[in-house]
């Protein structure tokens, strides 16, 4: 829905700046944006969107701060294991030829 909203107000700038026909038609954009941004189901709609957006960034957040965590445990506990298995790297037995 933002994305539409500012593609809608990148098409009304680039009329403004690119036509010839005056103040009167900037005037009759501008009274026409200004009613679209006053009507309360506009910002109803914008309202619950950020509302949303908010709610699902809480959510990303807590969700990559629990994958963190477990990489790191992971990264620790395998950490453990190659320290504990260190005797296996020795050349106990082995040859070169």
């Amino acid at each position: 829905m933002r994305y539409k909203l500012v593609f809608v107000a990148g098409l009304g700038l680039g009329f403004v700046i690119g036509t010839r026909a005056g103040r009167e038609v900037y005037e009759r954009m501008k009274k026409s944006a200004k009613q679209v941004a006053e009507n309360p189901a506009v910002r109803n709609a914008a309202e619950s969107a950020a509302q949303g957006g908010r709610q699902a960034a809480g959510k990303a957040v807590h969700a990559v701060g629990d994958q963190a965590q477990r990489l790191r445990a992971r990264r620790e506990h395998n950490g453990q294991l190659r320290q504990s298995e260190s005797f296996l790297d020795d050349d106990w037995g082995t040859t070169n030829t």
